[in-house]
């Protein structure tokens, strides 16, 4: 039923902002910006790392209506290849810790922060990950 994450979707007050705080972290622009009702824009979408997932931005005014804003509800951890030095990139970039790096098991190790617009994002190293994207290529 579930085939892979397609859109991991966090809202902000300030989209520009969010889309600048985001395209230094990615090192990239976004491939794609939505303007809303009012001819701003309401959504950008950035594709990145190994499977091009997509990771978007949306206007908080647009957030569902039973959605409550700031941190809270599930955490869907990103791979990275060093879990120390993205920790530190984040907190260095102004993002507060949510949860510390903690291993969870051998090859699996993880910590959250909370973005600067207050959404969590999770890093994980998962060796999981890259043995199946060893057996991809």
């Amino acid at each position: 039923m579930l085939r892979g994450l397609t859109t991991t979707t966090f809202y902000a007050d300030d989209l520009g902002a969010a889309i600048a705080w985001y395209s230094d972290l990615f090192g990239i622009e976004p491939y794609f910006v939505r303007d809303g009702h009012d001819g701003e824009p309401a959504y950008a979408e950035f594709r990145i790392g190994d499977y091009q997932h997509e990771f978007g931005l949306v206007r908080s005014d647009y957030r569902p209506a039973l959605a409550q804003p700031g941190p809270g509800g599930a955490i869907a951890n990103w791979a990275v290849d060093n879990i120390e030095d993205a920790f530190a990139k984040l907190l260095d970039k102004g993002a507060k810790e949510y949860e510390p790096i903690i291993e969870r098991g051998p090859g699996f190790v993880t910590a959250a922060v909370v973005d600067p617009f207050g959404n969590v994002l999770g890093v994980m190293f998962n060796q999981h990950y890259l043995d199946v994207l060893a057996g991809k290529k």
